[in-house]
């Protein structure tokens, strides 16, 4: 069994089979579960997250995404080649980010990862999504049901914050 607390350090660069995208158009839980899908894997875990309708107790209409593309791209890369550090056996990785405004119920981001085991897909999927949260130069506006809206502190996310 490998470790699965992965180092600062990355060995190895993301794999061309990997699925690394920031996007405008929804998403598509089908095509992120392909593109982590193997003949090699025993699982596949995908986590897809939702814009949920309140947010530290304020009733939430709609969340607003924005990013630094190439940089964003870049840090899933690494995340990508950190998994595969860390959790050699990984066989596909597909991290897919939306930008724009998302209504409740929409997908915002979709993280899935093959392995041939469980275990490893587990943790290599909440280590890639734990990571993009502190990591990734997105950022997202919250739209509240009284008509005001704030941007959510990329560093709330290191101090553990619900929102993120």
């Amino acid at each position: 069994m490998h470790s699965s607390s992965p180092t600062a350090a990355v060995a190895a660069p993301a794999a061309p089979a990997d699925s690394l995208r920031v996007a405008f158009a929804p998403l598509s839980l089908p095509e992120v579960y392909a593109a982590a899908d193997d003949p090699a894997n025993g699982a596949v875990v995908v986590m897809s997250g939702m814009v949920r309708n309140n947010s530290e107790g304020k009733a939430v209409v709609a969340l607003e995404y924005q990013a630094y593309e190439p940089m964003a791209l870049e840090v899933f890369k690494q995340i990508a080649a950190q998994i595969r550090a860390t959790w050699p056996d990984a066989t596909r990785v597909a991290i897919h980010h939306r930008t724009g405004k998302l209504a409740v119920g929409d997908i915002s981001v979709l993280v899935a990862v093959g392995c041939p085991h469980r275990a490893e897909a587990f943790a290599a999927c909440q280590y890639a999504i734990d990571t993009l949260k502190h990591n990734a130069p997105i950022w997202k506006k919250e739209h509240w049901e009284d008509g005001s809206t704030s941007w959510v502190s990329i560093g709330a996310c290191e101090q553990g914050s619900e929102s993120c």
